[in-house]
């Protein structure tokens, strides 16, 4: 019995000495591991230390240009705006745009010209939702509003909301007032800022063509550009749709955007009715008198297009491409909405150039539908197709031609072909009534557009008849070249100046 206890003693102390080592061993592999990582921390620190203070010390030179894209592919994707100007406030500014897309894009242009002129704070415009499309898009639905008062926020403070102080709830209200057409700067420096001394609030509920085309400083003409051309942009919806739409044209080769202003609305306001039946012209004028603002309700049609005054009817349209010399396997883009009297009216063309294309039959449907019932963020797709098509043409002297045209012109002066209708509606009566053969049409009508392709010339000035002279943001010419350049650029006896 001793014996077997003394064995079992024995053993228990070598159990106890292989648990110590045991342990002893832990600590040390413990030790080594929390060593290694606070080495390997270190060394990274110091590593990341080096290309702080020495960032091309480890990097050879030749690879020094691989290192400047690499940085410029992962900068960050928030814009950089400009430093806020800093200016004492002389009041606010709310301004109402009226008409359809690209006129407010102008009078929005214009106004923030104003508001930079007269250091007025400008409340985001307010857009026309009562005109004849009844668009109840917001600003913010058409336009990227954080690009625009970041954007311009070197020149004129943007707010979304005029201050509560100066709201109805304060018994206060704006002075209310359309400011006189066509005016240049003396004009809002002598009298409209010092309305801003009683009323510390304006709001003008007119603003179309509201700034002169001519004779203004030139950073006033350049602002109206900056605007339009860098501030004014669409929202990331519209922007992305808009290129899906460029990009399937492209795909299939060069194509025209042919801006075929043959819709409702423009019939029935300029009274066009040629081409048209009986019952459609009835139904044209008929709505003409449902708009009471609309003042001219008796219109003569064939009038007013021996004038020049009405739009190109789609078999017009037809034609005229024809007599420029484009081939039936060209694509023609119709920029526009509704066609007046649609399938029926666009046979014509269609037959002529089977390639004639619009956004609903080259988009899928559901991916118009969140656009459909605004007509000015439809009115976007079509002018940023038209901006970006090889030729645009328009075939009435409206908005948006002209507003297109310039930004072509600013992009390198592409094409435009601009139809000298006033020109075009005799010839197109003679060769209709088979008075001239087909080459002599075509001949002359070629002819006649020979200088109207969108080449660089000078605008026309025409002293006390301002809605008659050519229009600014058609040809920005101040916009489009610098200094002593611009001479050799817009050549010599380009102007047409009509004192």
């Amino acid at each position: 019995m001793e014996d077997r206890s003394g064995l079992l003693n024995d053993k228990v102390p070598l159990q106890v000495s292989g648990q110590v080592v045991q342990r002893t061993r832990l600590r040390v592999w413990f030790i080594r591991v929390c060593s290694s990582i606070l080495v390997w921390t270190c060394l990274v620190q110091l590593i990341a230390l080096s290309k702080l203070w020495h960032p091309q010390s480890l990097a050879p030179i030749s690879t020094s240009k691989q290192l400047s894209v690499h940085v410029e592919n992962t900068a960050p994707l928030l814009p950089s705006y400009p430093p806020a100007r800093n200016y004492s406030n002389n009041g606010y500014l709310m301004i109402y745009c009226n008409g359809g897309l690209n006129q407010m894009r102008s009078e929005i242009c214009d106004m923030v010209t104003v508001a930079r002129l007269l250091n007025l704070t400008l409340v985001v415009p307010e857009l026309d939702k009562t005109s004849f499309w009844a668009d109840p898009s917001n600003f913010e639905d058409i336009f990227d509003l954080r690009h625009f008062i970041g954007s311009l926020r070197d020149e004129v403070r943007i707010v979304r909301r005029v201050p509560k102080k100066f709201g109805r709830k304060y018994g206060l209200q704006p002075l209310e007032m359309p400011p006189i057409s066509w005016s240049n700067e003396k004009y809002y420096l002598e009298q409209i800022l010092p309305l801003f001394s009683k009323h510390q609030v304006l709001r003008f509920n007119k603003t179309d063509a509201r700034l002169a085309n001519n004779g203004l400083p030139l950073e006033l003409q350049r602002l109206r550009c900056r605007v339009n051309f860098q501030a004014l942009k669409f929202t990331p919806q519209i922007e992305s749709l808009g290129n899906k739409l460029i990009h399937i044209l492209q795909q299939k080769g060069p194509y025209v955007s042919l801006h075929l202003r043959y819709e409702m609305d423009m019939l029935a306001f300029s009274g066009c009715t040629h081409g048209c039946t009986d019952e459609e012209a009835e139904h044209l004028k008929q709505l003409r008198y449902d708009f009471p603002w609309w003042r001219e309700k008796e219109i003569v049609s064939e009038e007013r297009r021996s004038q020049g005054m009405c739009p190109l009817t789609p078999e017009e349209a037809s034609l005229v491409l024809q007599a420029l010399g484009f081939g039936n396997d060209v694509q023609i883009y119709i920029a526009a909405g509704e066609i007046y009297g649609d399938e029926r009216r666009l046979g014509p063309l269609r037959t002529a150039f089977p390639k004639t294309l619009k956004k609903e039959k080259l988009l899928d449907p559901e991916e118009l539908r969140p656009f459909q019932n605004y007509s000015s963020q439809m009115a976007a797709l079509d002018f940023m197709v038209s901006v970006a098509s090889n030729i645009f043409i328009p075939t009435y002297d409206g908005n948006m031609a002209r507003v297109v045209e310039g930004h072509r012109r600013y992009l390198g002066f592409k094409k435009t072909i601009r139809l000298d209708r006033r020109g075009l509606v005799p010839l197109l009566n003679m060769y209709e009534n088979k008075t001239i053969p087909w080459d002599e049409f075509s001949l002359a009508v070629q002819v006649m557009h020979e200088k109207r392709m969108g080449q660089p010339i000078l605008r026309r000035v025409i002293a006390d008849k301002p809605k008659e002279e050519d229009y600014f943001y058609a040809n920005p010419q101040e916009c489009l070249c610098d200094g002593a350049g611009c001479d050799d650029l817009l050549g010599n006896g380009s102007s047409t100046v009509i004192q």
